[in-house]
């Protein structure tokens, strides 16, 4: 199937998030769903099977920049996965910029999950444009909506010694994911337990564009999507259906979708009365 010129494969569900999207830039995004397991495509970017990230070449180091090989960056991510027992349920991978850029999307098994997972987004370069880094984050199914906590930067630039750090800095960072669950769900039950008038919710919108977890031309949709929301998982009226309005019109915009999420997790945190997780924070 071939849309807006770029060759899709069928077999997609999910939306890649933002963070693996901004860094291409923003000039004429082009930005294809495609209908199970996989990425979006943007900008030349296309989803190719893991032997294409494999193959993919890895330019020679230098005194003071050493590039990870794509494919070895992902060894180290499922290793560790599977050694914490953590199961990769799907996962889609893409390279852009002949190779140099490498994109993943992991949805990881989660124990009893039934209304949303964990999403885990990878992405690494040879061009040094930016760091091997990971980003944990939740998909609700019933809409595929995304939203993230921060990024971790596994280093802040291929240095010297990065081959040798990689399986160390790799297996701290997976090791905050049992917290980041533990948390998610505390998060999404506190949402779920609150309850909103009409006049709480437009507060709510109000605050969420000052704060920058939308913009103003955002307000009205996420008032349609809290008025008549698309899901009836999402009519009860209270924060996790208010928070649902919110991803339902953010994920039009991906390149501003882990900036604001993240506000919008502030912003509903504060009104459930969930106590910020200093440790917890992904940020890096």
């Amino acid at each position: 199937m071939v849309i807006s010129g770029l060759r899709v494969n069928p077999k997609v569900l999910f939306a890649i998030p933002s963070f693996l999207l901004a860094i291409l830039g923003t000039d004429d995004i082009l930005l294809t769903v495609m209908a199970m397991t996989g990425l979006m495509l943007h900008c030349g970017a296309s989803q190719v099977p893991y032997e294409e990230v494999e193959q993919s070449h890895t330019p020679d180091p230098t005194d003071t920049w050493t590039p990870v090989p794509h494919s070895r960056l992902v060894t180290e991510v499922r290793s560790h996965l599977d050694r914490a027992n953590i199961t990769v349920k799907e996962e889609s991978h893409a390279l852009t910029h002949d190779g140099g850029r490498y994109f993943g999307l992991f949805r990881l098994g989660q124990e009893g999950a039934n209304e949303y997972g964990s999403v885990m987004g990878v992405r690494n370069s040879h061009d040094k444009r930016f760091p091997a880094s990971l980003v944990f984050g939740a998909n609700v199914f019933v809409c595929d909506n995304l939203s993230f906590m921060g990024e971790v930067k596994l280093s802040r630039k291929h240095t010297r010694h990065i081959m040798r750090d990689l399986p160390a800095v790799v297996s701290r960072t997976l090791g905050k994911l049992a917290d980041h669950w533990n948390f998610q769900e505390k998060r999404f039950d506190a949402y779920k337990e609150r309850e909103l008038s009409n006049m709480q919710a437009n507060d709510l919108i109000i605050r969420g564009m000052l704060s920058g977890a939308c913009t103003k031309t955002h307000v009205m949709d996420i008032v349609h999507q809290w008025r008549t929301p698309n899901h009836d998982e999402f009519k009860p009226r209270n924060a996790w259906s208010m928070f649902n309005a919110f991803t339902e019109v953010l994920k039009g915009n991906l390149n501003a979708l882990p900036k604001r999420t993240e506000s919008l997790h502030g912003l509903m945190d504060g009104e459930c009365g969930i106590a910020p997780q200093r440790e917890l924070s992904l940020a890096s």
